[in-house]
């Protein structure tokens, strides 16, 4: 089933655009990223669909995005298999089941680096993080349904990273697509969208809960 996800999944392939396209950029990133902040603790359920090149089907995997504190973040996996990494401060620890724990240092991972920087920006509210690695741009309305698109500036990252898409509505981040030079991409669907994609293996179904088209 999980097959027809990928071979349905032009999500994956070219940048998502919004049907409300606007010309404005940095007053209106700071305006959205000051109304997705959160103070910590905070957690959001998350449904992850994910492409590779090296896989002849995707991998979905399920679990909680989590930051305890301004200084950490957790990516915490229930299926397909258990599977932790937490990043605090400069330092990355990742925790497989069966496979005991793996400990490096985030400079030895610009990719990461860069991924996470979007992460603190988007629940910190950190308008010049974001700028330091990426251009962005928020279509849409914010009280409404919007994008926020990012074309990865610094050198080591756009190597790896060709953009990153969030969407969502109002307050709340919906889903988080990534698009990997060579290596595929990815889809995370968040909070209410994770909820609602129980249970749906369908490709197409899948990219409009993703994207809030019809």
């Amino acid at each position: 089933m999980l097959i027809a996800i990928l071979l349905s999944m032009p999500a994956l392939l070219t940048p998502p655009r919004s049907a409300h396209a606007a010309p404005e950029a940095g007053a209106r990133v700071d305006a959205l990223l000051a109304q997705l902040a959160r103070p910590a603790p905070s957690r959001l359920d998350f449904v992850e669909i994910r492409a590779s090149a090296l896989l002849d089907t995707p991998v979905r995997a399920t679990g909680t995005l989590e930051h305890p504190d301004a200084d950490t973040l957790v990516r915490a996996v229930r299926t397909p298999s258990p599977e932790r990494t937490t990043i605090r401060g400069e330092r990355v620890e990742i925790e497989r089941e069966g496979r005991g724990t793996r400990r490096f240092a985030l400079d030895r991972a610009p990719q990461l680096a860069g991924l996470l920087a979007s992460f603190r920006a988007i629940v910190g509210g950190d308008g010049s993080l974001l700028e330091r690695y990426y251009d962005a741009r928020v279509d849409g309305r914010l009280e409404g349904r919007w994008l926020l698109t990012l074309t990865p500036r610094e050198p080591a990252l756009a190597e790896h990273v060709a953009w990153v898409a969030l969407h969502g509505e109002g307050d709340a981040p919906l889903c988080l697509e990534l698009e990997q030079r060579g290596e595929g991409g990815s889809m995370m669907l968040l909070g209410a969208a994770a909820a609602a994609a129980a249970g749906v293996d369908d490709g197409e179904a899948l990219t409009r809960l993703c994207r809030g088209a019809p």
